[in-house]
């Protein structure tokens, strides 16, 4: 499935609770969309998500139905970094099994 770096702007710092993350994990799942982490800017106002995703119009059905910002979407064609890589496979592999 492709993969997308969508990066979300907050009118405020950003507190993602438990249940927030569940919600929004169960949209995801109806959107058929795989958020698999993200990045949290310094003043918790930006994030930077990798998703999977059949197409954008997904990931935009989803942020729509959560009630998030997706204001860019970029698809990404795989990962660069010499360690970090095998690092985030192996995380996405035991995500995929909880």
């Amino acid at each position: 499935m492709p993969l997308y770096v969508i990066e979300r702007t907050f009118a405020e710092e950003l507190e993602l609770t438990t249940d927030a993350v569940r919600e929004i994990d169960e949209i995801n799942a109806d959107e058929n969309v795989r958020w698999l982490f993200s990045f949290l800017s310094a003043d918790k106002r930006h994030t930077y998500c990798l998703y999977e995703s059949p197409n954008p119009e997904a990931i935009r059905a989803a942020a729509k139905r959560a009630n998030v910002p997706a204001d860019a979407i970029v698809e990404v064609s795989g990962l660069a970094s010499p360690d970090l890589a095998p690092r985030l496979r192996e995380w996405a592999a035991v995500q995929a099994t909880t």
